[in-house]
């Protein structure tokens, strides 16, 4: 993988996650100040669920401009909105502007994401692909460690502000890096025939599901925030939008979890939901509840970034293969043994470190489950089917997101959420029922994961199924 001619690659691609991987973990650290200074606490799960609802839409994009023209395009469009993003944010007057500039991200973020995952499946041969993925879980290690320590300290003694605003100064390195080594991979990847020829004949149905799947989910986490009357019709013309065509934009029998690739997809969703949505409102339980400074509340979730990358790890050895969906049921109770666990900071008499504890648990967990679940796509996926199976995944893991941390945001503002209140330095006061009912219901989440992890085989190899020939 760092050899020959698949050296400067890794590099490059690895460059760009590990921007992405800071900017992550630069934002969980400074949200609940920015929510604080913007007077928009009942808005702060629309931050994040914001950004997963427009990348979701550019991940469908990114996946249909990868197949017809190749990933260079998208990558490098969707690392300059992405930019632009992080400037809207960091420039935001009120809430719902920090909103808007959080979802540019996504936009560019949704497009970076696929392009990546694209160039892994044709620039690297089958057995690099685990390696590949552990290095992209290893990206989030320095950003993990440094990442709250950094936007903690620019958040206490510069402002909230300057997290977003310096981010884009680095965006041009991994531009640089990357640039040349994806041009050459193009182009050996032609010469050997392993691309279709360009073509702007994209899949406007599926653009078009994407589309109305993101906008139904905003009408939703609308409704979900007002909860009033008012909120019936923009419930009704979400639910109308969203079901219909997240049916018709993955895999068939994704959602009754049918054997092999459909599964493997939606236990992309249900991971990254219960883990994240959980994970969001963290700094924010131990700025309010536990009276912890934001530096000491982003440090709280670095153990989780340090064992990703070591379950990451620990699935691309060469022993795992054998054990692959072992693994993804392993690491899905693994992370709700996690999210249980940090639910016990709500307990005064229980030290907020146990929060580090189980995020370490959390993060091992997975590592395991997340990486595996990229190399059964991989796996179960035709060459010119990785482009339309990669932005599969990911709009899953998106929906996921939106709709699992957009169901936490219901149940904070509906429990009193947005009344809870602090300081610069963390004080504050707030019932704790809010954060207690998103962990239980993420717990309860995770372990449904684990329940059908084992339906990620496809059907022909399933215990007891007949011999093919």
């Amino acid at each position: 993988m760092l050899s020959g001619p698949y050296r400067a690659l890794t590099l490059g691609i690895v460059s760009v996650v590990l921007l992405i991987a800071f900017e992550a973990t630069a934002v969980n650290t400074a949200m609940p100040v920015a929510a604080q200074r913007l007077h928009g606490l009942g808005l702060y799960a629309f931050a994040f669920s914001g950004y997963f609802t427009t990348s979701l839409f550019a991940m469908v994009v990114s996946g249909e401009w990868c197949d017809k023209r190749g990933p260079l395009a998208p990558l490098f469009t969707g690392i300059a909105v992405f930019g632009g993003g992080l400037l809207v944010a960091g420039t935001a007057v009120n809430m719902w502007l920090f909103v808007a500039g959080r979802a540019i991200q996504g936009l560019g973020g949704g497009l970076v994401i696929v392009a990546l995952y694209v160039v892994v499946g044709r620039a690297f041969p089958e057995r690099l692909r685990p390696s590949v993925f552990a290095a992209f879980s290893a990206s989030w290690v320095l950003p993990s460690i440094l990442g709250p320590v950094i936007s903690g300290a620019v958040t206490e003694h510069l402002g909230w502000r300057w997290v977003f605003l310096a981010i884009p100064a680095f965006i041009l390195l991994p531009l640089a890096v990357m640039a040349p080594a994806l041009r050459r991979a193009e182009r050996a990847m032609r010469e050997r025939g392993d691309t279709p020829p360009p073509s702007w004949a994209l899949d406007r149905r599926r653009v078009l599901l994407a589309l109305a799947v993101s906008a139904g989910a905003g009408l939703l986490q609308y409704a979900g925030q007002r909860l009033d009357a008012v909120a019936l019709l923009p419930a009704l013309a979400g639910a109308a939008l969203l079901g219909p065509a997240v049916v018709r934009l993955l895999p068939g029998g994704t959602l009754r979890a049918a054997r092999g690739l459909p599964t493997v997809i939606l236990l992309r969703g249900v991971a990254a939901g219960a883990f994240f949505s959980a994970e969001a409102f963290i700094p924010l339980m131990l700025v309010t509840q536990r009276q912890l400074t934001p530096t000491l509340a982003g440090l709280s979730l670095t153990s989780g970034g340090l064992s990703w990358a070591l379950g990451s790890w620990l699935q691309g050895r060469p022993w795992a293969d054998r054990h692959r969906h072992g693994l993804i049921q392993a690491g899905f109770v693994l992370t709700a043994v996690a999210i249980g666990g940090a639910a016990l900071a709500l307990v005064p008499a229980v030290p907020p470190v146990v929060v580090a504890a189980a995020w370490a648990v959390g993060g091992g967990g997975m590592g395991l489950a997340i990486a595996s679940v990229s190399v059964l796509m991989m796996n179960l996926s035709a060459p010119d089917e990785a482009g339309a199976n990669s932005a599969s995944l990911q709009v899953s893991d998106a929906l996921g997101n939106i709709l699992l941390v957009g169901l936490a945001g219901v149940l904070f503002s509906a429990l009193g959420g947005a009344a809870v209140s602090h300081g610069t330095t963390g004080s504050g006061t707030g019932s704790t029922s809010g954060f207690a009912v998103i962990f239980a219901v993420m717990t309860v989440v995770a372990l449904l994961g684990a329940a059908v992890a084992g339906r990620t085989r496809p059907a022909a190899d399933a215990p007891g199924a007949p011999a093919t020939a």
